[in-house]
């Protein structure tokens, strides 16, 4: 599972409340590798399907939502970015919303290449 790190040093010393920076992200998601796929999922509850937006370019997923209660008068947004290697299938990348939980699926795609290699002498 990966998490947003705690707060940076310069803070510490502030003596400021941490509830007023919450945990500064990554409490609302989970990240972690299963079998031969990164899986990601993110709390995002009162959004509805067609309120949530994925995209994937160059090895980051963009995951952005809108959502307005007319009732309320109010507009909750969510959108956040996530890097993965380049070694992820991105045709085989696949979303489903559920009960307020997004789940991607980012299968891992084959690479051989390991980069150039550099002769060693000696």
């Amino acid at each position: 599972m990966v998490r947003a790190s705690t707060p940076s040093t310069w803070l510490q010393g502030l003596d400021i409340p941490s509830q007023l920076f919450g945990t500064t992200g990554g409490s609302d998601y989970e990240l972690y590798e299963e079998d031969d796929e990164f899986v990601l999922t993110i709390d995002m509850p009162g959004f509805e399907t067609d309120e949530i937006a994925l995209a994937w370019d160059d090895g980051m997923l963009n995951v952005a939502a809108d959502h307005t209660d007319e009732n309320r008068g109010r507009k909750k947004t969510y959108h956040r970015r996530f890097r993965f290697p380049k070694t992820v299938d991105d045709e085989g990348i696949a979303a489903e919303y559920t009960n307020g939980v997004l789940e991607v699926r980012l299968p891992t795609a084959d690479s051989t290449a390991q980069g150039t290699e550099i002769p060693l002498e000696g």
